[in-house]
């Protein structure tokens, strides 16, 4: 069997990683010529197609080579995800991003510094914001270049043509580009978890971080220095090598710096561990995840400045969700709600709020509340048809567009208010349901989109 170096056009290097797989091709098409190419070359010898370069492989690359892969349709998935996820590091808007992402997170500690409250809390808000803008710019951006741009180009024909069904392209396509935006959020949780452990001078007397200084500049010399070499020696393409030798050195600077004090004295690893904001971090993540989905159905249709412009304007309106479909929801019902009480239909409840707080105390707090009695409808305290009419707009407007301030944690660590793990839990839940719903919008949108 043999195997292709990777160059060509995106879905012709596909094609043959497909080929590789073991899975046929229809007559005809190119990834059947290079079936015929394959077969007609010697043994010890190079052939190229014209779209793939085929190279004799050391070691048979059949579908029985891989267990998991014996299945059709797990192994062409596989090739998908793995191709669109290589594709999706590869840009350069990518790294751009990341770059732009570092240099913000960096002067955000420096800028909270001006603040005439809480510093730190300044800079968690600001650097958790950096990651959230920026993960939602690069899903907009990669799953447009990886989906919208093969479309465009016909090299989607390719693939689909093997035959392999449209829903299983859309579902490899976004595994691959939610594994690449995985990779980047980490790589910018851990330069955030890095700024945040250095804190915020609040005096010219607050001592610098040392580890977290000497740590994070050493293993980004590293990184730099070794994806720089691959590239003039090896050719491997920069951007991709960065994220990948960055992100792990990165993380180990992470995991060394909480080893140490602030004056590089030994500490437990538990002191420098913040649990609280890795469950912030992952409910940005989620976020992330269900925006990819939303410009993966974006670009099943649109082009690239449209699809950009739609994640962006659903990340916008998601955060003011609550602000343009929640209070008029709420006015409405206040509004139904003093006339239940003109009709004597309402009583007054107590309920007691509970909130953890992150130095062990708990307080607790009494509400006093004006509900409706037990069997009354508050709808059915409405003024016509109208009045309900419009509740009913917003309610579904308020449930369909993807509320981003549920998965905002930034509000209760600087309250200093613990974040259950069961709330994340629930949101990650919220979260699968609209990726589900984006991904069906997805598929249905691409059966009918030409490719060819």
């Amino acid at each position: 069997m043999w195997n292709y170096v990777g160059w060509g056009t995106p879905g012709s290097v596909l094609a043959a990683d497909l080929l590789a797989g073991g899975f046929r091709a229809l007559p005809g098409s190119k990834v059947a010529r290079a079936e015929r190419a394959v077969a007609s070359s010697p043994v010890d010898g190079r052939r190229s197609t014209g779209d793939v370069a085929i190279a004799p492989s050391a070691v048979p690359l059949t579908a029985s080579s891989y267990p998991l892969t014996r299945d059709p349709m797990f192994g062409q998935t596989i090739a998908i995800f793995r191709n669109t996820f290589f594709e999706s590091i590869r840009q350069p808007i990518a790294l751009v991003l990341l770059v732009v992402a570092t240099l913000g997170l960096i002067f955000s500690n420096l800028l909270a510094g001006f603040t005439m409250e809480d510093d730190q809390r300044m800079m968690i808000d600001l650097g958790l914001s950096t990651v959230f803008i920026c993960g939602t710019l690069l899903a907009a951006f990669i799953a447009t270049n990886v989906l919208n741009r093969e479309i465009e180009n016909r090299t989607a024909l390719t693939v689909i043509s093997k035959p392999v069904s449209r829903p299983l392209f859309v579902l490899g396509k976004y595994l691959g580009v939610a594994a690449a935006l995985l990779l980047v959020t980490l790589y910018m949780s851990f330069v955030f978890l890095l700024v945040e452990m250095h804190g915020v001078r609040q005096t010219v007397r607050d001592p610098h971080h040392m580890p977290v200084l000497v740590f994070g500049s050493v293993v980004a010399l590293l990184g730099l220095g070794a994806s720089v070499w691959c590239n003039y020696f090896y050719g491997k393409v920069f951007a991709s090598t960065v994220i990948t030798i960055v992100t792990p050195l990165i993380g180990l600077a992470y995991l060394l710096s909480m080893m140490f004090d602030a004056g590089f004295d030994r500490q437990p690893m538990s002191l420098g561990f913040d649990g609280q904001m890795w469950i912030a971090l992952a409910g940005i993540t989620m976020a992330i995840m269900v925006l990819t989905a939303i410009a993966i159905a974006a670009s099943t249709r649109l082009g690239q400045m449209m699809t950009l412009c739609v994640t962006v304007g659903i990340f916008l309106v998601g955060m003011l969700s609550d602000w343009i479909f929640g209070r008029p929801i709420r006015a409405i019902e206040t509004v139904w709600l003093q006339r239940a009480s003109a009709r004597e239909l309402t009583e007054i409840v107590e309920q007691t709020q509970i909130i953890h707080l992150v130095t062990g105390e708990i307080d607790l707090r009494v509400v006093e509340k004006e509900v409706v009695l037990p069997g009354v409808e508050l709808s059915s305290m409405a003024d016509g048809m109208w009045e309900r009419l419009e509740y009913a707009a917003y309610w579904i407007a308020y449930s369909v567009v993807p509320n981003f301030q549920a998965f905002w944690f930034s509000d209760a660590l600087t309250q200093g208010h613990v974040i259950p793990v069961k709330l994340l839990w629930g949101v990650v839940g919220y979260g699968l349901i609209y990726i589900t719903a984006a991904m069906s919008l997805a598929v249905i949108l691409f059966q009918r989109r030409e490719v060819g």
